[in-house]
């Protein structure tokens, strides 16, 4: 299955379940789409797939700028995986096409 498609995604933060929508789409091994999170959307970056491991970033400003570094796999209609917030660590997220 491809992973092209909306995603409900919920990554959880030390400040809690933080929900975002998540659209993406592969060509060859290179992956694009948004993200968008309280109000903002954003193009997501450096974004890559390999079967059904994918990655990106992203560069938000809320609740504090920061670049949030995602990899994850996605296993038919759910995607899970970690997103590495600088020096912040690694927290994981999950969530199911929309």
């Amino acid at each position: 299955m491809s992973v092209d498609g909306k995603y409900n995604i919920t990554l959880q933060s030390p400040m809690g379940a933080q929900p975002a929508e998540l659209e993406l789409k592969a060509s060859g091994g290179t992956l694009t789409g948004t993200q968008s999170a309280r109000g903002n959307s954003m193009a997501i970056a450096n974004g890559k797939v390999d079967g059904n491991n994918v990655s990106w970033s992203v560069n938000i400003t809320q609740p504090m700028p920061i670049t949030l570094e995602f990899s994850g796999t996605v296993d038919g209609d759910k995607i899970s995986g970690n997103a590495k917030a600088g020096a912040f660590g690694s927290f994981p997220f999950s969530g199911t096409r929309a």
